[in-house]
Formats: structure tokens, sequence, C-alpha cells
């Protein structure tokens, strides 16, 4: 018999952040407890700030029943001349049943007893209760609180709790608090409970008591609001997704406010205002004329007939938090960017303050202007000499920002400052948009560099981090990495291939090495390689294919694994990889690779691939899938020459020429990829 579920928990406001990092696992975690329960059927989930809320339109009114199976020791033990030894005896006991009962199975290759029995389904109202204490012990919100004489602890107080199966309270209880028909609607409407004796007078409580229950309905109010406030006052406003859940998750009842600020807070650069709106204060910025206007969007939870006073509240606590941002604004312009101060701010404990970090990353970018020079000044248009001055004046400066009042105040304007303030005080132009451009990428598909100069510099502040880290032990293990050096590895190799900086890992790594105490720098190089893997939709295996052909040039890398991804889809490349299996058992002995006699060749077939082998040889490739077509098209002569040649000859110098040739053709394919590690 199927009947409709509700169960209700009601909590003091939930903060928005914690709520939705664990939104995605929650429909998960219920969706497990059923089925470990035996009750596994179509459910909804929904909240608002105040409540977690389970609707399942049908519910099984009794578990499934449940087959179980016991197996025992192997009959030739659990026997003895026909009588049953103590294992038997054991086994009948554990299961509760008589010796006659039990039968014979075979598992692992033996015959063994067997016990099976249904284990009839309880009444839903019975296990309900447990389930949902499941429910509440599994999620996960981060930082949570006791409360009354409460033991337990969760992320809010729970005030209170309703478990509704068809008309009947199933009675259960949560911190204290046990089940009725009862909820809360918005607190301005009233504070008292109110009851119901369905699912359907549920949804209509919450509906007349302003509680809009659904998020998607609670952001469609709000798009429909923003519209009609762009429409009545001719603006535009930025909608940030993150933020938009964050008030769909702190509200029951949006309404969209249109306040203002002084157009003097104008003058402070645009993050700045739009930080303090967003971060602080959950505000939308607004924009006239593509320009940031002086007026914001505030999204209310309160129930009302006139919002001035909502509107003049929030207008402010904005003026006072943009007033602080002029204040500090000033006195960074008065100060100027100046780096004193770095060497008595730590970095990190083993290497030191950041003047020493941006020591290190200044004789890192020296070494990174030495190897790309050519690329760097061509796009810069810049001789040597002006790009060392750059580089040098920008690190000068590259830290200084993080000493202003304004970073203090706002930390992730980090960089974004520096650049307002070198713009403002005349610096290079190039050099203040590095000091922006050194911490991107900010994400893994996020913007890069804009310029190869700023593309340098972020390579030579990311190694730095990398490379320091490793060096002392800071090394992330499975999914921690708090010091984000995945996501600067990441960055390095993203900005190589898009500004095609042939940078080649291995020797940079070595070559930056002595700036920090011995560590293993293979181990590092791997760390960056295995940063490939995410970068492209391809077989895994294509990659470490790549990887096993010793390029460790970044660009290389990429049209390397692009070319083998690409020929891998044709119809012959599956033939390739058996016959390449059988040249590299062939050649796996080989220490030094000999040359080919072109007068020990006898056989017509190794004549031919020989010849075939050559003309691939001979031609210049416009590209590494190119190459790989023409190594493509040795096919037929391999499969033709294991056929009819015999490598392992009796004549010592033929079977030397034949490997010779067999190895010199798997070097070739090896140069590109090590064919023999890609499984299709």
């Amino acid at each position: 018999m199927l009947q409709p579920l509700l169960i209700e928990i009601g909590v003091e406001e939930l903060p928005a952040i914690p709520l939705l990092n664990e939104l995605p696992n929650i429909e998960a975690k219920w969706l497990k407890i059923l089925q470990e329960y035996r009750l596994t059927c179509q459910f909804e989930f929904h909240y608002t700030p105040r409540r977690l809320v389970l609707w399942h339109t049908e519910f099984l009114t009794t578990q499934e029943d449940a087959k179980e199976e016991f197996f025992g020791a192997p009959v030739e033990i659990a026997f003895k001349d026909g009588n049953p030894t103590p294992a038997a005896l054991g086994f009948v006991k554990k299961c509760g049943v008589a010796i006659e009962d039990v039968s014979r199975a075979t598992k692992d290759g033996k015959e063994v007893l067997y016990v099976t029995r249904t284990v009839k389904g309880q009444p839903s109202n019975v296990v309900l209760p447990q389930m949902v204490t499941a429910f509440i012990q599994a999620l996960s919100f981060g930082k949570a609180m006791r409360w009354g004489s409460n033991k337990e602890s969760f992320i809010r107080p729970i005030r209170w709790l309703s478990v509704l199966l068809g008309h009947q309270n199933i009675p259960c209880t949560l911190f204290g608090v046990t089940s009725t028909l009862h909820t809360f609607v918005h607190r301005q409407h009233s504070f008292e409970p109110v009851g119901f004796s369905d699912a359907r007078g549920y949804f209509d409580v919450l509906k007349e008591g302003h509680v809009t229950l659904f998020a998607q309905d609670r952001k469609e109010a709000i798009i429909k609001q923003f519209k009609a406030l762009e429409a009545q006052h001719n603006i535009y406003i930025e909608i940030d997704e993150g933020l938009l859940d964050e008030v769909i998750a702190i509200t029951e009842h949006p309404v969209a406010l249109l306040g203002s600020f002084d157009e003097v807070f104008l003058e402070l650069p645009r993050e700045v205002i739009v930080t303090s709106m967003r971060e602080h204060q959950r505000y939308f910025p607004v924009y006239k004329n593509n320009l940031l206007a002086h007026y914001f969007i505030v999204v209310s939870n309160a129930l009302a007939t006139q919002y001035d006073a909502i509107v003049k509240g929030n207008e402010k606590v904005l003026r006072a938090r943009l007033s602080d941002a002029l204040f500090f604004y000033g006195n960074d312009l008065k100060r100027g960017l100046l780096s004193d101060g770095l060497e008595k701010v730590t970095y990190m404990n083993g290497l030191g303050s950041l003047n020493d970090k941006v020591c290190r990353e200044y004789a890192i970018a020296k070494t990174l202007l030495e190897e790309l020079q050519d690329h760097i000044l061509d796009s810069m248009n810049w001789s040597k000499e002006e790009a060392s001055q750059h580089i040098k004046r920008f690190f000068e400066i590259s830290k200084a920002d993080l000493l202003t009042e304004m970073v203090y105040e706002f930390t992730e304007l980090q960089g974004t400052m520096g650049r307002y303030y070198a713009l403002k005080l005349g610096e290079n132009g190039h050099v203040a948009q590095a000091l922006y451009d050194q911490y991107l990428p900010l994400g893994e598909d996020a913007n890069l560099p804009e310029e190869s100069f700023g593309a340098l510099l972020a390579i030579a502040v990311k190694l730095d981090a990398i490379m320091g880290l490793f060096s002392i032990g800071q090394i992330p293990t499975g999914s921690r990495d708090p010091f984000g050096l995945r996501r600067a590895a990441n960055g390095i190799i993203r900005i190589a291939i898009a500004y095609k900086l042939p940078l080649d890992l291995r020797t940079l790594i070595e070559a930056t090495q002595d700036h920090y105490a011995h560590f293993d720098t293979v181990e590092v190089e791997h760390f960056m390689l295995e940063r490939f893997y995410p970068l492209y939709e391809t077989n895994p295996s294509i990659i470490k294919a790549v990887m096993a052909s010793g390029e460790r040039n970044i660009c290389e890398l990429d049209l390397k694994i692009k070319a083998v991804a690409n020929v891998a889809e044709s119809e012959n490349f599956k033939t390739l990889t058996s016959i390449y299996k059988r040249v590299a058992n062939i050649t796996k002995d080989i220490q030094e690779q000999g040359s080919i006699e072109i007068s020990l060749l006898l056989e017509p077939q190794e004549i031919a691939l020989y010849e075939a082998f050559i003309s691939t040889q001979e031609k210049h490739f416009v590209s590494y899938e190119a190459r790989m077509d023409a190594l493509l098209g040795l096919t037929q002569p391999l499969a033709h020459f294991f056929d009819h040649v015999m490598v392992n000859s009796d004549n010592e110098a033929l079977k030397n020429n034949r490997k010779n040739l067999i190895s010199t053709i798997h070097a070739a394919f090896r140069s590109i990829a090590d064919i023999k590690e890609i499984s299709l």
C-alpha cells in the first residue's frame, strides 16, 4: 500500500554557505537510507532557512521483504563420519535453525553449509523514527552547536518536527523535540504554531503564511522582480549566481528592493564597491549605460506594505562601509606602493617572509626570461633590457598592496588593488596589469593573464609556491590541498599552452631547485604531470602513453596528446597497438640502439618495411598528427614482417640487424607516445 509521506524538520535560521555546500549531498543521503531500509521510492527535497522538507507523494507503508543468506563451513569440515562437528553446530545456532534445515551450496569452488530465510518487512511507521534520526546524523554542515541539555550537536537548534504518513502523525523525537502536526509560517505573519491534518493542508498553510517552500519558485520570483525593476528604472542588475543562491537560501518570502548611495563613492574602484555590496551585505550591483551606478538591490525577507524603512536601513549600512573604503583608498594612495614591511610578514614556516618569497620569485622570473626571451620580447615588442627593467620593477612592488589598508579589509582584492594603485600612481601599464595577472587563473576554467609579460610572472609566482611547499613537506594528499598547489600547477600548464611558451618542466625544476631546501624534484615533476589528466576529455591511457615518451615540454605534450587522441579514433589504430606490443617486446632488452645495415636486409618483407619507414623519416610533417598518420601506415609492412621474417635468426648478424630495424621503428613511435600503454 502507498501513502504520501511528509517530513519537516524545523530549525533556527540556517547559514547559507554551509547549507549550500551540503545541498548537493542531501538527496543522495536520504536515498541511501531509503535503500538500507528497503523503502526506495521517488521523493523531493525542499528547504528554506527555517526548514528541511522531504516529500514523497507515494511511500510504501511496509518494508519489502528481504532474503538473508548464510554460508557456513565446508561440508568436509562440518561433518565427520556423518555427524555434525562443532563447526556445523555453531553455524546452526548462529542461524537459529535445526541441523536438518541446513542445505548446501557452492562457494569459492567448495561445497559449504547454506541457510536462507526471508525477513518479513516491518511497517513503515515503526522504522521511520530510526530513518529520520539517521538522516539528521548523516548531514554534515561543517561546524555544529549544542543547545539545552542535548549532548549531540547540529548546525542550528531544531525547534519543531513533523512526520506525517497519510493522515497519521508518526511519533518521532529529535534533540528532545517530538513530532506533531504543526508547522511555523513567516515570523512576521505569526509566531504561533499552525496545525494541519494532511499534506495538502501543510502546503496550503505555508502558502497562506507567506512561506515559499520551493527554492525554484523563490528564484523565479526574484528574477521576475529584478526584471520589473530594470524596466522601471532603466537599469541593469548584475546577477552573480553564487550570490543569488545565497539569497534564495536565506529568504522565505523574497522581495527585491532598489537602494542608492552617494555618487561620490563611485570614485572608488568598481571591485571595491561590488565587493562591499556582495561579500558583506549580499547586495546586487546595478549598472546604467554600461557603467556601475550609485544603486544597489537588496532582497528582503520581510513582510510589509511599505519598505522605505528597510531600504534606508540598508543604505545607511552600505554608506558606512563605503565611507571606510574611501578613507582606506585615500590613505593608501598617500602612502604609495611601498614594500617596506614585507620582511616582517611570515609567508610560511620554513620559507621565510613574504620578502623572501618575492626574492625567490624574482630569481625564477629571470631564469624564465632567459628560457623564453624570444617569445616574450617578440610579443611585447621589448628589448631584453626593457624586459629586465620591467621585471625588476614588478617585483619591487609585486606584493606591496598586501600592506595596504584596503586589502587588509578586503583580502580578496589583492592584485586588483595593486593594479589600480599602480595605474593611479603612474607606474608602467604592463607592470600594473601584471600585479593583477600574477594571481591568474583563479580557478580551473578562469581567465588567464592578459599578456605574455603577466603570463611569465604568473608562472614564476606559482612555481615558487609549488617548489617551496614541496621543499618543506607540505604536499597535497588525496583531496586535501589547503594551499591550492593543484590549482597553481594547472595554471602553469594552461598559461604555457595558451601563450605557446616552450617550458620544459624537468629543466625548469632543476634550474630553480637551488633556491629551496633539498627535496625530491622527480616528485614535483610527477605532481605537475598529473595535472594534465583533467585538462583533456580523452582516454587517460593516451595521456599516460605520451608521458612515457619522456617529453616534458608543456606545449609539446599538449600537441602530442591531441594528436594521438585524434589518430586513436582511426580504424587501423587497434591493429597497430597489437603489433606495436610485439615491437616493444622484441626491443625491451636492447640496451643501446644500433645502426641498420642495408646489406643485411635480405627478405622482401624486411626490405619493404625498411623502405616504408625511411620514407616517413625523410618527410617534413607539419604536425604530430601527420607524423602519426605516416607511422600508422607502417601497420601492414610490420604485420608482413612478423608473418614472414624470423627475427631471432641463427645468424647473429641478421638477428641484430633485424632487432635494430624494429628498435629504430619503436623509437620513432615512442618519440611521440609509448603505444603499448594505450588501452582503448
